[in-house]
């Protein structure tokens, strides 16, 4: 079957990530790729000096940070990559509206579709209004024009408004003037200084805390990973309950921060193009093929035949690729032939399938979200503070 392929660069950063990544796999390479990681070295102590710069124009007021006049909760982290951000962020905006408040999402939509540049200068781009993905009553955007999180968030949350704009100042002053916000939630904002947060909740990744040490592009870190001492409240994700060393770690940076720790849950599969709902055990002894377009699509996988299905093949494609109608044509025919009962994928890759009218074999996605196994407590303190300030 004829397969999307990586573009060039999306195999030379693959091929960097995997160097820098996790500690100690940057160890036993030949000697061109130990020039590289000297290279990167060199840079990174550049894009320190500047991280530090930053953080102190911040700090001592030489560059503007701007309130909004309610509450900014900024969820985020201090590494590039997954540490489950999202299902956070839902299960945060979703607990504070039970709690009454009206919450607005603010997010600046990573891999959107962008104007190209001679149209964003001639159109006023830094004038125009964000992108409004939500209004809170319905969603309003594809996850082409939003990015594949908001989308999935704006889905996943009746009631809570989500907007789009790389400037989040001006995002938050929109929310606040047309939806009447009182809570905002800064997606991915703890490296955003320019808007002034309330509270500050940052997500750490039990299975790589802080990859090897060293900041962008020598290592994941985006800022020295003692810059967690900002943080009010740690969550832990992908926890398997024994955390104690990085407990204890995260305590030696942060004395005053209080901690929980969460782990993904899957829920249910969903059919994609309908409201069909399957239980997880429905696909046990199921003969499958999954698809997949994420970064570590291994995870996925595993999680799949866990449950007890027969995995017969697993179409990869490139992270965030936006399929086409051709690509899940193929997908469907190649299950078909394989006589496979059902195709599973995740709900990022869903909000990017093209619609397609009852396809001959039926497309299904792992619908996620979190459980706090330790400080659920902590949590609900976290939430109440916010509501009563």
């Amino acid at each position: 079957m004829q397969r999307a392929l990586p573009s060039r660069s999306a195999r030379i950063e693959r091929a960097i990530l995997k160097l820098i990544q996790h500690e100690g796999a940057d160890q036993g390479h030949p000697r061109h790729v130990r020039w590289l990681l000297s290279f990167l070295k060199g840079v990174s102590k550049i894009f320190t000096g500047i991280v530090m710069l930053r953080a102190w124009l911040y700090r001592t007021g030489l560059a503007s940070r701007f309130p909004l006049g309610c509450q900014v909760i900024s969820v985020g982290n201090v590494t590039v990559g997954g540490t489950g951000k999202t299902p956070v962020v839902e299960i945060l905006a979703r607990t504070l509206k039970e709690e009454g408040r009206n919450v607005a999402i603010l997010s600046r939509g990573y891999r959107k579709k962008e104007k190209k540049f001679l149209e964003r200068l001639l159109s006023g781009d830094a004038l125009s209004p964000p992108r409004v993905v939500s209004d809170g009553k319905r969603v309003l955007l594809d996850s082409e024009l939003s990015g594949d999180e908001p989308f999935m968030l704006a889905s996943n949350l009746p009631g809570v408004a989500v907007v789009v704009d790389k400037n989040r100042v001006k995002a938050g002053r929109y929310a606040i003037r047309h939806f009447g916000s009182d809570v905002l939630i800064l997606d991915d904002g703890f490296q955003y200084m320019k808007l002034k947060h309330s509270h500050e909740i940052v997500l750490v990744d039990s299975t790589n805390p802080f990859g090897n040490g060293h900041l962008l592009p020598r290592g994941i870190l985006r800022e020295p990973a003692e810059n967690i001492k900002r943080a009010d409240f740690i969550f832990i994700t992908k926890s398997d309950g024994n955390t104690d060393a990085l407990r204890a770690r995260l305590r030696s940076m942060n004395e005053k921060a209080e901690i929980a720790e969460c782990r993904h849950r899957p829920r249910y599969y969903k059919n994609a193009f309908s409201s069909e709902i399957l239980p997880l055990e429905a696909v046990n002894g199921m003969k499958v093929v999954t698809l997949s377009g994420i970064a570590a699509p291994m995870s996925f996988e595993k999680s799949v035949s866990k449950m007890g299905a027969k995995i017969l093949s697993r179409e990869r494609y490139p992270d965030h690729y936006r399929y086409k109608a051709q690509d899940i044509i193929d997908v469907i025919n190649n299950a078909d032939e394989l006589k496979a009962d059902a195709i599973l994928t995740t709900e990022k890759d869903a909000v990017r399938l093209p619609r397609l009218e009852y396809p001959k074999v039926p497309i299904y996605y792992m619908r996620m979200d979190i459980e706090i196994i330790k400080g659920f407590d902590n949590f609900r303190q976290c939430v109440n503070r916010i509501c009563m300030d």
